[in-house]
């Protein structure tokens, strides 16, 4: 049976676009005149896509129905009708550094090109008022994309303090930080020992509360890494392990980070572990002992690769087909040297 697609999220902003043009077009004299508009709108079940559109809206309207088509071939195919439309297509050269850059610096320049568009269409009023809460208006989005796309791409080809600028920046255009950016600049800066950065950043009271695993995990390596095997970093483990138990398997090398991460996680689950482990594993093996401190605090066992038809390594007394590899994903937990 073939599953249904996942809607990518990009493509879901077309919706929240339509709305916002529409709104633009009225002029509402009251709260309950507003209220009245929006109940009509839940009532239908769809946001009209009727209004007349700018070249600019037009061609976004072809990326967010790009984000949604399966060919990569056509998706850049539709990028670049995009950008013939309207050269000031931000998330048209985004798409592209996603889908055909070759490298990494072709993809650092098409992200270059969409900073570049995307400073054309917003106006200086706009980034004035809309200054510490972007993300909420969508017309900005695909600047804080660019931006987050070529702060990796620095990241990637050494120009460290320029990426970890561009992620200070975003943290103060948009403080809600919807696109994560702060679980990014943690293992930037803990991986450079830039360690009063760090603090600053795990103690700004924006995300005081904060409850991924990228910040519960990075608190405990953290105290770690200043007070060593202390009853404040056996304490902050052990939050962070209430959070996702798996972790430590994919950061110790009992299980194999996967080459292909995938695109949704579950919270707490696997995936979301392996996906940490993906973005973090450097960031715990820069600090000496650390590695070997979250396994023994975690009781993460990784035993020697056996024969089938050997004592299973477990202590169970079986033969290993018997016992352990029994279960295929097991099998590939247990097997790490």
């Amino acid at each position: 049976m073939k599953r249904d697609k996942i809607p990518d999220r990009r493509a879901l902003e077309k919706k929240s676009a339509n709305l916002s043009k529409m709104l633009e077009s009225k002029n509402f004299k009251s709260k309950e005149e507003f209220d009245n508009f929006m109940n009509s709108i839940i009532k239908k079940g769809n946001i009209s896509d009727d209004a007349a559109k700018t070249t600019d809206e037009l061609a976004q309207d072809i990326v967010y129905d790009a984000w949604d088509t399966e060919s990569r071939k056509e998706r850049i195919k539709m990028a670049k009708k995009a950008l013939s439309i309207s050269p000031n297509c931000a998330d048209a050269y985004n798409l592209l550094a996603e889908e055909e850059a070759k490298t990494v610096e072709e993809a650092k320049e098409l992200y270059q090109k969409a900073i570049s568009a995307a400073e054309k269409t917003i106006q200086k009023k706009t980034l004035k008022d809309l200054k510490g809460h972007f993300w909420g208006h969508v017309r900005t989005r695909p600047y804080m994309r660019a931006k987050a796309g070529l702060m990796e791409c620095l990241w990637e080809i050494g120009e460290h303090d320029e990426a970890i600028k561009h992620a200070k920046e975003m943290l103060k255009l948009n403080t809600s930080d919807n696109q994560g950016i702060r679980y990014i600049l943690l293992s930037y800066l803990i991986e450079l020992s830039r360690y009063s950065e760090l603090d600053i950043l795990l103690n700004n009271k924006n995300h005081k509360n904060d409850c991924g695993i990228d910040w519960l995990y990075t608190r405990a390596l953290f105290t770690f890494t200043k007070e060593g095997d202390s009853e404040n970093a056996r304490k902050e483990l052990k939050i962070a392990l209430s959070g996702n138990k798996f972790v430590p398997e994919y950061i110790t090398g009992a299980k194999v980070i996967p080459s292909a991460l995938p695109g949704r996680v579950i919270s707490g689950g696997e995936d979301e572990a392996s996906c940490y482990a993906a973005r973090s594993l450097r960031s715990w093996e820069s600090i000496s002992g650390a590695v070997e401190w979250l396994r023994d605090q975690s009781g993460v066992k990784i035993y020697p690769k056996v024969g089938r038809n050997a004592p299973c390594p477990c202590g169970s007394g079986k033969k290993y087909k018997k016992c352990c590899g029994m279960n295929e994903k097991m099998d590939l937990s247990i097997l790490q040297i």
